[in-house]
């Protein structure tokens, strides 16, 4: 049966919004075809036979004979060929792998509990999914929503436009459950660039090649499902693309040149480095970077166990953005939050291990969201010795200051943009009147880190620093929302871990934040980070001056005329004892 019919969607257009009818037409078009639903009379349904397996295995395994995982993985088959997909058959390897997890991995005593009253839960939410899915648009039409976007509706959020889709929990979860039964469509996904999102891939690796982290991985996901068929969690989540316009004649934020860069005066901001912890354990209110893959997700729903996949399977409800997010571009960042927290973990990659139920305590928003911020920046992989070339530094800050930036302060951007740019022009801009205010007036202005003692006629430079740090400064009313990170674009993607601390903290600089948080994990070329951040501080760099210091070092690297690390080259007498 087809998604939508030319008949349908007049009747669609000559509806008045009543009961069963969806009004947002055209974001449910967007999305449709990378749903199993079908859609008539501005309705979404289920096939029959889809509804009629739903409904047994919601009656528990005594009517549906569903109690193992071999029996589960035959469900699934069922289900994907009622939806007449043109490959209907889960590979071998999924088919034991359910059975290997369901069966011989968990214990009995919680697989019996898991079929008795989890899958029924689980197939109940499928059953809603439609009706769900109807209230989530018809809400979405009726409010207003206090956010930058025309429609936060759940919708394809394609490659070079920005927006932002708000989902209850409750839909993420009956989307996630949809993925568990391996239920959405797959025909379409690689041909517009979103990841796979099935979960049966997921269980194919883990019997491909059993190694415990694999394991683990499900175990997160299994108890996600269990904590929220016990108690469904009652929030919202918002998932961002967030982009930097390639036109530099756009309206809003464009994406830097090099000149830019070179001539900022911006001060950088407070650098605290932490030698233990992880990112996603820290209690600030930060935006948490995820040392992302360029398609959202990575490898969480295959054989990956690092930074991004960890975060994925202990903050599961992350996956159902791969849904509807295709890969990032050079210029792109995905930004998600209000994610709950459910799983504990210890150890890395091969050494993952699931250690148990975690209880999120994280305060909500306005908007229902839990203040867990989470940014998703994808760095070169494998750059080789091209990374120290100016091309490939500028894509990088760029990519993190996509990232970084705060549209709540879109102003201040604005200002900053347009006083690098236009400052002789007689535009008369609110940084030109705060100038020629700064000017005439002695006064001190207090930063997050220092302040500027401005006196009557001061030097050009000293009044730019000041008009820089006002900027810099968060209103009263404003969050003081820092970044928290660690090595991204590193170890496996090959980077180099001083330059992409620095280059970092540039672009955290830039984007207004009033800290950045840094974890070492314990890597041994960032042991002076910390004395040479200082160092850099007590010296009162500007963006730029560290920036063009980045780009001379790497020229020079480039060239052949060092071979010593950024940091030795920058502060040759620094050393273990220089504080």
């Amino acid at each position: 049966m087809e998604n939508d019919t030319s008949t349908e969607k007049k009747k669609k257009k000559n509806s008045h919004g009543g009961e069963g009818e969806l009004e947002s037409e055209d974001d449910l078009k967007s999305i449709l075809p990378y749903l199993p639903l079908h859609l008539c009379s501005s309705s979404l349904f289920w096939p029959p036979p889809v509804v009629e397996a739903l409904k047994a295995l919601s009656l528990g395994p005594h009517h549906s004979n569903v109690r193992s995982g071999q029996l589960l993985s035959l469900a699934i088959s069922d289900l994907r060929s009622s939806l007449n997909y043109s490959s209907t058959s889960l590979s071998s390897s999924a088919l034991h792998g359910y059975s290997l997890f369901f069966d011989d991995l968990m214990p009995r005593a919680d697989s019996v509990r898991w079929f008795e009253e989890v899958l029924p839960k689980m197939a109940l939410l499928l059953l809603n999914l439609p009706s769900l899915l109807e209230t989530h648009y018809r809400r979405h039409q009726q409010q207003q929503q206090p956010l930058d976007s025309n429609t936060t509706c759940l919708r394809l959020l394609d490659s070079q436009q920005p927006g932002l889709v708000l989902l209850s929990q409750e839909l993420i979860a009956a989307l996630l459950s949809c993925a568990f039964f391996s239920l959405f469509p797959a025909a379409n996904r690689g041909a517009t660039y979103l990841p796979a999102i099935n979960f049966h891939h997921l269980f194919a690796s883990l019997y491909g090649c059993y190694e415990e982290y694999q394991e683990s991985k499900i175990k997160c996901i299994v108890h996600y499902f269990e904590r929220i068929c016990l108690c469904m969690p009652t929030g919202n989540v918002s998932f961002e693309r967030k982009v930097l316009p390639l036109d530099q004649r756009a309206v809003g934020i464009s994406y830097p040149k090099p000149d830019f860069w070179n001539k900022s005066d911006l001060p950088l901001c407070p650098f605290e480095v932490q030698r233990s912890g992880l990112i996603e354990d820290q209690v600030r209110e930060a935006l948490e970077v995820d040392f992302a893959n360029q398609y959202l997700g990575g490898g969480a729903l295959h054989r990956g166990c690092v930074q991004e996949e960890i975060r994925f399977m202990i903050n599961p409800e992350l996956v159902a953005g791969m849904l509807f997010l295709p890969s990032m571009a050079d210029n792109e960042a995905i930004e998600v939050v209000g994610t709950e927290r459910f799983s504990n973990y210890t150890g890395y990659a091969s050494s993952f291990r699931f250690s148990g139920d975690h209880v999120d305590h994280k305060d909500t928003d306005s908007l229902g969201r839990r203040k867990t911020r989470i940014i998703a920046i994808d760095a070169l992989c494998s750059p080789g010795m091209r990374q120290y070339g100016s091309e490939c530094l500028l894509r990088e800050i760029n990519k993190a200051f996509c990232g970084f930036c705060d549209m709540s302060k879109y102003q201040q951007y604005q200002d900053l943009f347009q006083y690098d740019e236009h400052w002789e022009s007689d535009v008369d801009f609110d940084v030109k009147k705060l100038r020629e205010q700064l000017r005439n007036d002695a006064m001190t202005l207090e930063g997050p880190s220092t302040s500027y003692q401005i006196t009557e006629g001061a030097p050009e430079n000293q009044l730019n620093q000041c008009l820089h740090k006002k900027a810099f400064q968060p209103s009263q009313h404003q969050e003081e929302i820092g970044i928290v990170t660690g090595n991204w674009g590193c170890g496996a993607f090959g980077g180099d871990p001083q330059l992409k601390a620095i280059i970092q903290w540039l672009a955290a600089s830039q984007a207004l934040r009033p800290f950045i948080l840094y974890h070492t994990f314990g890597l041994e070329t960032l042991e002076v980070l910390d004395q040479v951040t200082r160092w850099i501080i007590s010296h009162e760099w500007t963006v730029g001056e560290l920036w063009n210091m980045m780009v001379e070092y790497g020229s020079k690297r480039l060239k052949g005329e060092t071979r010593v690390g950024f940091f030795s080259w920058l502060l040759p007498l620094v050393d273990s004892n220089d504080a």
